[in-house]
């Protein structure tokens, strides 16, 4: 049953933040959008948002401001998704710290350990983790194209403690709407599951400017995206992260080796790659924004430096990809050559 007294935001309504809250209205939630794209805002308002499914086209009415209204808003919200940037999460975090009330909860609809960072801003009681299993894309303002339908979508959520909490249950209620939605009790470990599967895609499949299905098939690259894998599975066993099933997988199908890094990504390429889907990282580069290096292969980098040693497959990667956001080299089929090359010179 729809419990229409919730009041939901959803800031940073990109492709998944808007599909998503899409669902929600239109299951009757009381949904608002936040959003930083005044293109976007001004789309959405005049014609609605429009996402086009594999079998259907659905367009949804929503209510949407811009982020320079939010000082007007006077509304608390029980729950606030954010689907920004990792890089964002911070300062969207105290841009919304006046919107909530004492038990309101920001839910990270995100890749990357954001957890952490709303925790640091809203304290670890507000903060909810979640991890993701879809695929769309968003090329032109208030127009959405999700290439896995909410039948084929996959959440998982949970609090910082691994408390099964009232409000965590209306979360997973609210998030069911737009696709499988499970309660994780450690929800570190769950969103390090995913981590590890975008090691591999996110940046190596961006630096070579392809669709991550194509990408994988040129001459040796699946060779370095396995060995990223590697390097982070070693580092989230040195962490005591607990292996856990996910993509719909079962523990059976978990191998008790870095193996399951591999098959991880497999899941990825399996479930939520068509021939035409360009990584989150891609789709920012070519529309000229900084991606999300240090949620990715920076993240490895920097987790394995307070550890000690190096992680100099995930560096090397890094190291391209920054040169690419420096404009000293472009993301290109091209440099295939120097991503083949990290295994005989960092390794």
């Amino acid at each position: 049953m729809i419990d229409s007294t919730l009041r939901i935001a959803v800031v940073g309504t990109g492709a998944n933040g808007a599909s998503i809250g899409a669902d929600m209205i239109r299951a009757g939630y009381d949904v608002t959008f936040i959003e930083q794209w005044p293109a976007h805002v001004e789309a959405m308002r005049k014609d609605g948002l429009t996402v086009h499914l594999p079998s259907e086209v659905q367009n949804t009415k929503v209510k949407v401001y811009h982020l320079c209204e939010v000082a007007e808003l006077r509304t608390k919200f029980d729950i606030i998704f954010t689907s920004v940037k990792t890089y964002d999460t911070r300062w969207v975090a105290e841009l919304v710290k006046p919107l909530m009330h004492e038990t309101s909860v920001f839910v990270g609809l995100q890749n990357g350990m954001t957890i952490d960072t709303v925790s640091d801003v809203l304290g670890q009681e507000r903060s909810v983790g979640a991890v993701l299993g879809i695929a769309a894309n968003m090329f032109n303002p208030g127009v959405v194209v999700r290439q896995v339908p909410p039948s084929g979508t996959w959440f998982t959520v949970g609090t910082m403690t691994g408390e099964r909490t009232a409000r965590l249950e209306q979360v997973a209620a609210v998030l069911s709407t737009s696709g499988k939605c499970e309660i994780s009790d450690d929800i570190r470990s769950s969103k390090w599951m995913k981590l590890i599967a975008n090691i591999p895609e996110m940046l190596p499949s961006a630096i070579l400017n392809l669709p991550l299905l194509s990408a994988v098939e040129l001459p040796g690259i699946r060779m370095v995206m396995d060995a990223a894998s590697r390097e982070a599975y070693a580092l989230a066993r040195e962490l005591n992260i607990e292996m856990r099933p996910i993509f719909g997988l079962t523990r059976e199908q978990m191998p008790d080796s870095d193996q399951y890094a591999l098959d991880l990504l497999d899941a990825v390429l399996k479930y939520y790659s068509l021939p035409d889907t360009r990584v989150a990282v891609l789709q920012d580069w070519d529309k000229g924004r900084r991606a999300e290096l240090d949620g990715y292969n920076g993240y490895i980098v920097e987790q394995r430096k307070k550890l000690g040693g190096n992680a100099p497959v995930n560096q090397a990667i890094l190291d391209i990809a920054v040169r690419i956001e420096s404009l000293e080299l472009n993301p290109s089929p091209e440099n295939a050559g120097i991503m083949r090359d990290i295994l005989t010179t960092r390794c």
